[in-house]
């Protein structure tokens, strides 16, 4: 409130000051027009004059003011005056002219005719000096006013958006931004100025004139240009060493207030991907999930927060976020809230592997719609702890979709990897089990089950980028498994807009595989990571290559040899053809699989492999595996006779899909 009263003071205190001085420059004005007509000797004005000019300087006074405060000279915000503003101050002082003169005729008072010149050609310039007086000074002062600490910046990209930077670099105090080029590929451009700053030359001049000028920053002012005229731009702003990056947003985005100026993003590292981001149809999605009751398992996740925000904005009747980790439960819970006041939000804690708290909250709720975003995705922490892969992700992947299928869901949607296509590790193994959970289901049931399958998530709990970040932090190392080593990347916003498609299109059994562009290296990303940073490769922050993890490959494909692609509405979205299994086979495999996991043997590997051949089981495990079941058989030999008599607590006896429900 006192910082709100403070601000309200000055803006008065400000006004109040503009008022004194239009009086004082409004009668100046009259008396320097005598002044200046008789020689600047005020003996030689003739009296008469003298008078008529003091019988109406209040009237005249009064009527300025009036006629200023229409054209808005007391409410416009002159720090950001522009030719706009000075058309107003023309258009008053003519106004103002006119009505001096009419008062002067009308009461036939005796005056010279160049008076109206010269007091016009005086006010006008008084009133520009006490309007456009603090950009002069910024103007004039400009080093001061920023301290001896200013960068030397360099702007790409000499068009609107060029002006807008300029503009408000020239006017901000919290930008300590000195221009020192601008770098544009239009020839025409080439040795012209903009704000008194030259265009130096094209891309190719970028480093010449950075080592030139000393440049520390670079912004990149060509909102218009696509990703890849991007990438290529970036790509060479990198080899500036020790110069921070930054990307100016649309400027329909400064236009609607979205962002400023002052708020330039830095580079991210979706920049370098080289595509630009997948688009959904809105329309479409609303539709479907407009006054639905929609469930989100791992709704707290990165992937499943991201849904829950997008489906919240499309009217869903109801909500309900299911997930295991009540802390980023409540955090989306509370962010919904605040957005969504009036949203039907239901969250609950609970794990997908607790087949009868699934079943309950099936039976309660009923939802229309299940996004199942549940599942541990860490490689090496998997291939460390396989039982809990296959527990949560395979058998809460069928728990999951069973109740959806007994409470008649309509649409099942299962968010699933490019590392389920021939997996070397449990992960990526456990993945495609559920994938073929999905087949099957949706070969035996009305609701409609599909799979989506994406490549590495940007900015994802775990992913690479934080990772990277915090090491650059660190100081360093980053560490880099394999040189070679490349992988598909996405954004969020990406994923969850694949998902949403999938599910708005999805007609039962489809697997939908987006078209990622191509792949990138991991260890680029590093090295664009760094020089983002504003470090320098080798001399600031080294890369360290740890090699390959356990289960990990040096690339990650997106379909299997069998599977086709068939294009859908969007370009980028594509469906793969399922492969067709023995699904009752798959279903006694599945009851054995889930005796050994539960039975914490590692058995159930050689279960893995005879159900998804690509997981083969490497030599050193087989020979660890063997010495730990021989020691936990020794001293726990009655460990198997504690198993649930029946697979999933009997509920598979019920389901419809169970065709070998005597066999679980």
């Amino acid at each position: 409130m006192k910082s709100w009263f403070r601000k309200w003071d000055l803006s008065i205190i400000y006004k109040i000051l503009l008022v004194f001085l239009d009086i004082l420059f409004v009668n100046v004005s009259s008396f320097l027009a005598l002044w200046v007509r008789f020689n600047m000797h005020m003996t030689e004005i003739p009296i008469e004059y003298s008078e008529s000019v003091w019988e109406l300087a209040v009237v005249n006074t009064i009527m300025t003011l009036i006629v200023y405060a229409v054209f808005r000279l007391y409410t416009s915000l002159w720090r950001f005056a522009s030719i706009k503003e000075l058309m107003y101050i023309i258009e008053a002082c003519a106004v103002c002219i006119l009505l001096n003169m009419l008062a002067y005729y009308l009461t036939y008072r005796p005056i010279y005719r160049s008076y109206f010149v010269i007091y016009s050609t005086s006010l006008f310039l008084l009133t520009c000096f006490s309007r456009f007086s603090y950009r002069l000074m910024r103007l004039l002062y400009r080093g001061n006013i920023h301290g001896g600490h200013m960068r030397h910046t360099m702007i790409i990209g000499a068009g609107e958006a060029c002006n807008v930077v300029m503009k408000e670099l020239e006017l901000s105090t919290e930008l300590d931004a000195k221009i020192r080029c601008i770098i544009d590929d239009n020839p025409r451009k080439r040795g012209t100025y903009i704000h008194g700053v030259k265009v130096v030359g094209n891309r190719d001049h970028i480093l010449e004139y950075a080592r030139k000028y000393g440049i520390t920053e670079i912004i990149v002012a060509i909102p218009s240009a696509d990703k890849r005229e991007q990438q290529k731009i970036l790509q060479i702003c990198q080899q500036v060493p020790n110069c921070e990056l930054k990307i100016l947003p649309g400027v329909y985005q400064l236009v609607n207030g979205e962002v400023t100026v002052s708020k330039l993003r830095q580079v991210e590292i979706e920049d370098l991907l080289g595509r630009k981001p997948v688009q959904i149809t809105t329309e479409k999605i609303g539709r479907y999930v407009s006054d639905k009751v929609v469930m989100v398992t791992g709704g707290g996740g990165s992937i499943g927060s991201e849904l829950c925000r997008q489906i919240a904005a499309n009217g869903v009747r109801q909500l309900i976020i299911f997930d295991i980790y009540e802390n980023n439960a409540y955090d989306i819970q509370q962010e919904l809230k605040a957005d969504y006041p009036n949203l039907d939000l239901v969250v609950l804690i609970g794990s997908v592997r607790n087949g009868r708290k699934v079943n309950s909250v099936f039976a309660k709720y009923r939802p229309d719609i299940v996004y199942h975003a549940a599942a541990h995705k860490h490689v090496p922490l998997m291939e460390d702890s396989p039982n809990e892969a296959i527990k949560n992700n395979v058998f809460g992947t069928y728990k999951v979709a069973l109740a959806a299928d007994r409470f008649h869901v309509e649409k099942f949607v299962l968010i699933s990897t490019d590392k389920a296509v021939n997996p070397t590790n449990i992960m990526g193994a456990s993945k495609r089990m559920c994938e073929m959970i999905i087949q099957t289901f949706s070969n035996r049931s009305k609701t409609e089950y599909v799979a989506v399958r994406f490549g590495n998530v940007l900015g994802s709990n775990g992913s690479v980028i934080p990772l990277f970040k915090k090491q650059i932090e660190a100081g360093g190392p980053v560490t880099v498994t394999h040189p070679d080593i490349i992988r598909y990347f996405m954004t969020i916003p990406e994923a969850v807009s694949l998902v949403l498609q999938a599910g708005a299109s999805a007609k039962g059994g489809e697997i939908f595989v987006l078209d990622m562009g191509q792949p990138v290296k991991i260890v680029d990303l590093a090295k664009n990571l760094i020089h983002l940073s504003g470090y320098t490769l080798g001399k600031d922050i080294e890369i360290k290559y740890t090699g390959l993890r356990p289960g990990e490959k040096l690339y990650e494909e997106l379909l299997m040899d069998e599977e086709g692609l068939t294009a859908t509405e969007n370009e980028l979205i594509h469906i793969g053809k399922p492969i067709d299994f023995d699904e009752d086979e798959f279903l006694k495999d599945l009851a054995a699989l889930y005796q050994e996991a539960y039975a914490e043997t590692d058995r159930m590997k050689y279960i893995v492999h005879k159900i998804v051949p690509t997981y083969h089981l490497r030599e050193a495990d087989i020979e660890r595996d063997r010495k730990i079941q021989e020691s936990l058989h020794d001293e726990f030999p009655d460990v198997s006779s504690e198993l649930p008599s029946a697979f999933l607590s009997g509920s598979v006896a019920d389901a419809k899909i169970a065709g070998n429900a005597s066999a679980l």
